[in-house]
C-alpha cells in the first residue's frame, strides 16, 4: 500500500473533528491526530519551503480530500498545529505583548521542522528577550532597580514557568537560553527535588540532567561570590583603605555585611550594591559599589561554566 492508500485508509477510518480554524473557501485541509484544519495553501507555501515545495508536486489520483482539497496528515500535537496555524491566520495572536509558553515551545518545534522561519525567530526572540545573553540586556529589564525577581513581559508567566523554559530550550538545542534561566530558577525557587507547582493541577519538573546542573551550581555560586574579583570578593579581601572617613565602623560594618550574606542563601550574585550608604562612608561605599558592578560582570562573563556549559561566545545564536 503506498503512503498516499495509507493516509486515504487512516482518514476514513479515523474521527475526525472539525477545528475553529477552518475557512470555507480554504485550500488545504491539515488533519492532525483526527482534528482538520482548513487554510489556504498559499500562505503555508509563501512562509515555508516544505509546504512550497509540497504544492509544486503531483498530487496523486489517491490523494484523500474533503470538499476537492487535498487532505495533508501531519503527526503533530493537535494544541502544537493550533498555534501554529493561529500565528499564521490570526493577525491578533502573534501581535500579543506576551504568548503562553506552549505556542511559544510549538512555533519552535513546528517552525524548525517545517521550516517556517519567520515564526521560529518571533518564538525564538521572545525566549531570548527573557533570558539575555549579555549583563546589559539583563540590566535593561529591570524592574524597580532590580534585575530579580523577574517578571516576564513577553512570556505569559505561570508559577514554574523558567522550569519549563529550560526543558523547552534544551530539547530544542537553544542553547543560550540556558544560562540565565538556570539562574532564574535558582533564584526563584528551592528546593527544587519535588518539581514546582504551574498553578493549574500539574508540576514541572527538571530533567536530570539540569536537575544536576542547577544543584551543582548553585553551591559553587554561592561559594564563587565571595572570591575575589566576583560580586562581594570585596567583603573578604578589602583592598582600599585611603580616604576612609571611619575605619572601625567601616570594618564592623563589612565584617557583618559578609556574615549577613553568608547566612542567607539566597544568591545575591548579580545585584547592584544597594545597601544603606550610612553603613559605609562615602569613600567606603564608592569602592564597594564599583567591585560589586565590575564582580557581576566578571561573574555573568563565567556563568555559563557554573553550569558546565561552554562560554557565551560557544553558544551561539545558531538554532
Amino acid at each position: 500500500m503506498s503512503s498516499a492508500q495509507s493516509g486515504l485508509e487512516s482518514t476514513r477510518n479515523m474521527s475526525v473533528t472539525r477545528s475553529n480554524i477552518w475557512y470555507e473557501d480554504g485550500s488545504i485541509i491539515l488533519q492532525a491526530r483526527g482534528t482538520q484544519f482548513r487554510v489556504y495553501w498559499g500562505v503555508l507555501a509563501q512562509q515555508s519551503s516544505f509546504f512550497r515545495d509540497m504544492q509544486s508536486l503531483p498530487q496523486p489520483p489517491d490523494q484523500p480530500s474533503v470538499d476537492g482539497c487535498p487532505v495533508i496528515e501531519l503527526h503533530d500535537d493537535v494544541a502544537d498545529v493550533e498555534y501554529l496555524l493561529k500565528a499564521l491566520f490570526v493577525s491578533t495572536f502573534i501581535a500579543q505583548a506576551a504568548l503562553p509558553l506552549p505556542a511559544i515551545g510549538a512555533l519552535v518545534r513546528l517552525g524548525r521542522k517545517y521550516d517556517f522561519r519567520n515564526l521560529l525567530d518571533s518564538a525564538v526572540a521572545r525566549l531570548a528577550f527573557e533570558n539575555p545573553t549579555t549583563i546589559e540586556k539583563l540590566d535593561a529589564l529591570v524592574i524597580n532597580g532590580k534585575p530579580f525577581p523577574h517578571v516576564p513581559t513577553r512570556i505569559v508567566r505561570h508559577k514554574a514557568l523558567f522550569l519549563d523554559i529550560i526543558t523547552l530550550a534544551r530539547e530544542n538545542d537553544i542553547p543560550f537560553v540556558l544560562p540565565c534561566a538556570y539562574y532564574r530558577v535558582l533564584w526563584h525557587y528551592t528546593p527544587l527535588f519535588d518539581g514546582v507547582p504551574r498553578g493549574d493541577g500539574t508540576r514541572a519538573f527538571l530533567a536530570p540532567v539540569d536537575l544536576r546542573r542547577c544543584i551543582l551550581a548553585r553551591d559553587e555560586l554561592l561559594k564563587a561570590r565571595f572570591h575575589k574579583g566576583y560580586s562581594y570578593g570585596w567583603l573578604k579581601e578589602w583592598e582600599y583603605d585611603s580616604d576612609c572617613a571611619h575605619p572601625a565602623r567601616c570594618i564592623e560594618a563589612r565584617n557583618a555585611l559578609l556574615h549577613c550574606y553568608i547566612d542567607f542563601s539566597r544568591l545575591w550574585i548579580l545585584e547592584k550594591y544597594g545597601q544603606d550608604q550610612n553603613l559605609l562612608c562615602p569613600a567606603c561605599y564608592d569602592h564597594a559599589a564599583e567591585s560589586t558592578l565590575a564582580g557581576r560582570k566578571k561573574l555573568w562573563e563565567d556563568l555559563p561554566k557554573f553550569f558546565d556549559l561552554p562560554p557565551w561566545s560557544e553558544l551561539k545564536n545558531d538554532y
